[in-house]
C-alpha cells in the first residue's frame, strides 16, 4: 500500500461514538449510557438489549480526551510532524464495553488500511478494566486508566500491560486507616457493594485497619432490598463512625433509598469515588453527610477545558446520536417535530444549565484522563527518537510513525516521566502505579442543601513516613451529626494506667478488657499489656500508675507512742533523780542508814541509766543507737540487778550475824558489796563485748512483714548475744527473787526484804511477759515493747524498793526513828 493513502474508515460501528484520524491513533472506551436494559420484544423475535440514562460523567471524561489531543496536535515540541488520532467507544454494562475494546483493537477498514489503536484508555470500573485487560495483554496493548483504583489491577503478572494515572486503592486505604487512627476512631462498620472495586477494596481496608488495632462492628452489603435493615443496623451498633466504600451511581442509589431513616449522630467516611459529588448534598441527607470525611483526587487546573466542554455543540459531533440525545435531556427539547416538546435549535448554552458535564469549578477525574493521554504521548515520542540510528532509550534500530506497534508503546510507556502542561508529574513505580496524591476533604452542609467541600489535609505517598498525613493548620472541621467535637468511636474505652489490656478471644481485638492490676504492680502507660512488679523499696501509690517509695515505720518522737514513752522515760529519771535528792538529804535518818544508803545511791543511779536507756530506743535506728541500745540496755540492768542482789544479800547477811557467835558481815562488808556489784556487770559488759566484735546489731530495713511499708528497725545481729544478755539479766533476777523470798521472813526491822521480794516479782513476770510479745509484735511495737518492759521493770524497782522509805522521811516523819525501828530488837547498824 503506498505511503499517501489515506485510510478512511467507512460507515460506522456499533460501539464508536467520537472519532478523528491520525497518523497514530489512541483508543478510549467510556460507559456514556450507563443502564443496559432488555427487550423481550413480545416473545415474537429474538430479544435484543438497548441502553438508557445517560453518564454525562463518562461524556465529560471523552470530551477531555479529544481536548487533550488537539492540545497536544497544536504543541509542536510533543511529536512534530505526527498528527494523534482518536477513536473513543461507548458502551453500557461489562458485556457491551468489552465488545467495544475489542473493536477498537480489530479497528482495520474496508481498504484493510492498518488503522490499529496505540494505547487504550479506560475504563472508570475497575471490573471493566480487568475484564478489557485480559484481551490487551495477551496482544501487548498497553492500557491507560483514568479511574481504575482496585489495588487487584496491580498485579503485572496477571495485568502486565496495565497502567493508570489515579492511585491505587492500597494507598487509598492505608491513608483511611492513618486518617482513623489520628482521630482515634478504633471500631468503625463498612457499607460496601457487590464490585470488584468495592469488595476488593474492602477485604483489603479490613486487613490494613487490624495491624493497626482497628477493629469492624459489621460489614454491610448493598442490596435495595435491604434498606431497611441496613438502617436499623447502623442505628442500633456502637461504632458511631461508618464507611460508605461503593462506587458512585451505587451510592446515589444507597443515598436515595436511606433519606427517611433517620440515621443521625455518625461520622462518615467516603472513598474519592463519591465524596466530592456535590449533587449528592439535600436538606434530607443532611443529617448523613454533614461532616463527612474522605480522600479525594487532588483539584487541578486545566486552561482551556472549562471553555471547550462548555462551547460544545451538537454540531461538532453531527452523528453522535448520543449526543443529541443528551442534549435534548439538557434542555427538555427535542429535534424531531413534535407538538409537545420545544424544538432544540443545537445553539442552546449548557452555562444555563447544571449536571456533571458542566461542573467545570473543579478538575479532579479529569485531570487523570488529561494525564492519561499525554502519558501515550510522550512515550510515542520517546519511541520515535532516533540518535545514531538507535533509540536513546532502548538503543533498539529507529522506526518511524508508520512502523509503529502497541508492544513498543508498551516497553516506552514503562519508562515515562514528565510534567504536562499543568504542572502534573507523571511516572510508574514497578507495578504500573503512579503517586498517590489525595486531599482529605470535609462536608461542610447549609440550611439549604448546598454543601462546601473544604479541604482539611493531604495525603501523599511521596513525603516520608510520618509525614505522608497532615491536617491544614487553622481549619475548622465540621465532625458528624454537627457535633462540636471529634466524634468518639471505640468498642472499649482504653485501659488507664493503674489497669492492664486483657484479650477476649471470643470478641474482636479492639473490645479488649481491663483489669486492675495486682497488689503490689503498676502500669504506666495507657493500654498497658502487662502490670510491672515495684521495686523492693517502692509500692503502688493509690492509683496504681506510679512506684513510690515505700513509707519508712520506726518508732518516732512524734508520733503519740514515742512521745508517750518518752515521756514516761523523762519522768522515771526525774522520780530517780528526786529520789536520789531526798534519800542524800536524809542520809543520817535511821531509815536510810538502816537500808545501806551507799547501795540505794548507786541503785538510784543505774535506774537512771535504765531509765535514758528507754531513750535510745527512740528514733531512726542508725550503725551507733543499734549498738548503743542493746548494750546499754544489758549493762544497766545488770547494774541494777547486781545492786539489788547486793542488798538482799545485806540483809540475809546481817540476819545471820545476829546469832551467837557468827561473823558473817565481816565477810560481806562494803568492800566485797562494791567488787559483787562490780564482778557482776563486768560479766555483762564482757559479754556485750564478744557480741559487738563477732556480730553486732546494726540497722536494717524490713519489708517482710509489711508490704506497703518498710519497719527500719536494729537486727540483732547476732541473736545468741543478744539472748545471752537477756538471759544473765533473766538469771540475776532469779537468783535475786530467790534470795529475797528466803529473807522474807526476816524481822520487820529488815522489811525490805519483802520490798525486794514483791519488786523482783513484778519485774520477773514483766520480762517473762515481754518475751512473746517481743517476738509476736509487728514493727515499731516490737520496740515499744521493749521499752516498756524496760520502763515497767525499773518503775517496779523504784517503786517498790524507794516509795516505802520516801513516804515515811516526808509523810511520817514520826515513823523515822530509832525507837520506831528497834521496837524490842537491839539496835545494830547494817
Amino acid at each position: 500500500m503506498s505511503e499517501n493513502q489515506t485510510c478512511n474508515l467507512i460507515g460506522k460501528t456499533g460501539f464508536m461514538e467520537f472519532s478523528k484520524e491520525g497518523d497514530l491513533i489512541i483508543g478510549g472506551v467510556f460507559s456514556i449510557t450507563s443502564t443496559r436494559k432488555l427487550n423481550d420484544n413480545g416473545y415474537q423475535a429474538l430479544p435484543n438489549s438497548y441502553c438508557t440514562r445517560w453518564n454525562t460523567r463518562e461524556l465529560k471524561f471523552a470530551r477531555t480526551v479529544i481536548f487533550t489531543v488537539e492540545e497536544i496536535n497544536r504543541d509542536s515540541k510533543l511529536l512534530p510532524g505526527v498528527s494523534l488520532g482518536y477513536r473513543l467507544f461507548n458502551g453500557c454494562g461489562s458485556e457491551n464495553l468489552v465488545q467495544a475494546a475489542a473493536e477498537a483493537v480489530n479497528g482495520d477498514d474496508s481498504k484493510g488500511c492498518r488503522s490499529h489503536i496505540q494505547a487504550l484508555l479506560g475504563h472508570s470500573s475497575s471490573g471493566v478494566s480487568e475484564d478489557i485487560n485480559s484481551i490487551l495483554s495477551p496482544l501487548s496493548i498497553p492500557q491507560v486508566s483514568h479511574l481504575s483504583t482496585c489495588a487487584c489491577l496491580s498485579d503485572r503478572r496477571r495485568y502486565p500491560s496495565f497502567f493508570r494515572t489515579v492511585p491505587s486503592d492500597h494507598f487509598q486505604i492505608i491513608g483511611i486507616v492513618q486518617l482513623m487512627k489520628y482521630f482515634n476512631w478504633r471500631w468503625f462498620g463498612i457499607i460496601y457493594a457487590n464490585s470488584l472495586y468495592s469488595e476488593q477494596g474492602t477485604a483489603q481496608l479490613i486487613k490494613e485497619a487490624k495491624k493497626e488495632g482497628i477493629c469492624v462492628e459489621y460489614t454491610l452489603r448493598y442490596s435495595r432490598k435491604q434498606v431497611y435493615s441496613f438502617a436499623k443496623t447502623i442505628r442500633a451498633s456502637s461504632s458511631n463512625v461508618v464507611l460508605l466504600f461503593m462506587s458512585l451511581s451505587l451510592t446515589k442509589s444507597l443515598l436515595s433509598k436511606m433519606d427517611g431513616h433517620n440515621i443521625t449522630g455518625k461520622q462518615w467516611l467516603g472513598g474519592e469515588a463519591w465524596i466530592t459529588q456535590v449533587d449528592l448534598a439535600s436538606v434530607k441527607r443532611n443529617n448523613i453527610l454533614q461532616g463527612a470525611m474522605g480522600f479525594a483526587l487532588p483539584q487541578a487546573s486545566i486552561p482551556g477545558l472549562a471553555e471547550f466542554l462548555l462551547n460544545f455543540k451538537p454540531a461538532d459531533e453531527p452523528e453522535s446520536a448520543i449526543v443529541k440525545a443528551m442534549w435534548e435531556m439538557f434542555f427538555d427539547c427535542t429535534f424531531s417535530s413534535s407538538n409537545i416538546s420545544t424544538m432544540c435549535t443545537g445553539t442552546e448554552d449548557l452555562r444555563t444549565v447544571s449536571n456533571d458535564y458542566t461542573d467545570v469549578t473543579q478538575f479532579r477525574a479529569e485531570n487523570n484522563v488529561y494525564k492519561a493521554v499525554y502519558l501515550v504521548a510522550y512515550a510515542l515520542h520517546a519511541l520515535l527518537q532516533c540518535k545514531n540510528g538507535s533509540n536513546p532509550t532502548t538503543r533498539k534500530p529507529c522506526v518511524n510513525k508508520n512502523e509503529v506497534e502497541p508492544k513498543l508503546v508498551l516497553e516506552h510507556i514503562k519508562y515515562v516521566n514528565f510534567t504536562t502542561q499543568n504542572g502534573a508529574k507523571v511516572f510508574f513505580d514497578e507495578n504500573g502505579d503512579s503517586v498517590a496524591q489525595y486531599e482529605l476533604v470535609n462536608w461542610q452542609m447549609k440550611e439549604d442543601g448546598s454543601v462546601d467541600i473544604v479541604n482539611i489535609g493531604q495525603y501523599d505517598t511521596s513525603f516520608p513516613e510520618g509525614e505522608k498525613f497532615k491536617l491544614k493548620k487553622n481549619t475548622t472541621i465540621v465532625w458528624g451529626g454537627n457535633k462540636n467535637k471529634v466524634v468518639r468511636s471505640v468498642c472499649r474505652e482504653p485501659c488507664p494506667p493503674g489497669t492492664r489490656k486483657a484479650m477476649n478471644k471470643l470478641k474482636p481485638v479492639c473490645c479488649f478488657d481491663c483489669f486492675e492490676c495486682p497488689e503490689g504492680t503498676i502500669s504506666n502507660e495507657t493500654n498497658s499489656p502487662d502490670c510491672l512488679i515495684c521495686p523492693n523499696e517502692f509500692w503502688p501509690n493509690e492509683n496504681k500508675d506510679k512506684c513510690l517509695p515505700k513509707l519508712t515505720e520506726y518508732l518516732s518522737y512524734k508520733e503519740i507512742m514515742g512521745a508517750l514513752l518518752t515521756g514516761f522515760g523523762c519522768v522515771g529519771v526525774f522520780l530517780s533523780l528526786l529520789t536520789s535528792v531526798i534519800i542524800l538529804t536524809h542520809k543520817e535518818t535511821p531509815i536510810v542508814r538502816a537500808n545501806n544508803s551507799e547501795l540505794s545511791f548507786l541503785l538510784l543511779f543505774s535506774l537512771t541509766l535504765c531509765f535514758l536507756c528507754s531513750l535510745t530506743f527512740i528514733g531512726r535506728p542508725s550503725q551507733w543507737s543499734c549498738m548503743l541500745r542493746h548494750t546499754a540496755f544489758g549493762i544497766t540492768f545488770v547494774l541494777c540487778i547486781s545492786c539489788v542482789l547486793g542488798k538482799t544479800i545485806v540483809v540475809l547477811m546481817a540476819f545471820r550475824a545476829t546469832l551467837p557467835g557468827s561473823n558473817m558481815m565481816k565477810w560481806f562488808g562494803p568492800a566485797q558489796q562494791r567488787l559483787s556489784v562490780l564482778s557482776f556487770t563486768l560479766i555483762q559488759v564482757v559479754i556485750c563485748i564478744l557480741w559487738l566484735i563477732m556480730n553486732p546489731p546494726f540497722p536494717n530495713k524490713n519489708m517482710k512483714y509489711y508490704k506497703e511499708k518498710i519497719i527500719l528497725e536494729c537486727a540483732l545481729g547476732s541473736a545468741v548475744g543478744f539472748w545471752a544478755v537477756l538471759s544473765y539479766i533473766g538469771l540475776l533476777a532469779l537468783l535475786c527473787f530467790v534470795l529475797a523470798f528466803f529473807a522474807r521472813k526476816l524481822p520487820d526491822s529488815f522489811n525490805e526484804a519483802k520490798l525486794i521480794t514483791f519488786s523482783m516479782l513484778i519485774f520477773c513476770a514483766v520480762w517473762i511477759t515481754f518475751i512473746p510479745a517481743y517476738v509476736s509484735s509487728p514493727g515499731k511495737f516490737t520496740v515499744a515493747v521493749e521499752i516498756f518492759a524496760i520502763l515497767a521493770s525499773s518503775f517496779s524497782l523504784l517503786f517498790c524498793i524507794f516509795f516505802p522509805k520516801c513516804y515515811i522521811i516526808i509523810f511520817r516523819p514520826e515513823q523515822n526513828s530509832k525507837k520506831h525501828l528497834l521496837g524490842k530488837i537491839p539496835p545494830r547498824t547494817l
